[in-house]
């Protein structure tokens, strides 16, 4: 199992000390180490939707350019905002293999991984 953040994000936090208090392994990807291909942003997207993925509410949305805002309305162009700014991604994703998780909510993780 992967998990995808970033390391000093609070949810990330949240759900990594809730993942590690349950005894559950996972690798730690941080996307400022490791940013996401457009292949993995695509896939997250195609999984769970466009609006699920991209974090419209947070401050590196409230940074992009109106253009590069106005781009996002597509497919492409999220991904490609998503890709170019990592941190414009809801965090945390975890991909189980057979599914991906994205945030954190602790009734979800308990019904999915316990």
């Amino acid at each position: 199992m992967k998990v995808y953040g970033i390391k000093n994000c609070d949810t990330v936090k949240k759900a990594r000390a809730w993942l590690d208090g349950h005894g559950i392994d996972y690798e730690f990807v941080d996307f400022k180490k490791t940013p996401p291909s457009m292949g993995q942003v695509a896939r997250w997207c195609d999984a769970l939707g466009v609006n699920v993925v991209l974090n419209r509410r947070g401050t590196t949305w409230k940074k992009l350019t109106a253009s590069a805002q106005s781009n996002a309305d597509s497919f492409q162009g999220a991904i490609a905002a998503m890709v170019g700014h990592s941190s414009a991604i809801k965090r945390p994703v975890i991909e189980t293999g057979s599914e991906i998780l994205i945030g954190f909510d602790e009734g979800a993780y308990q019904s999915h991984f316990l």
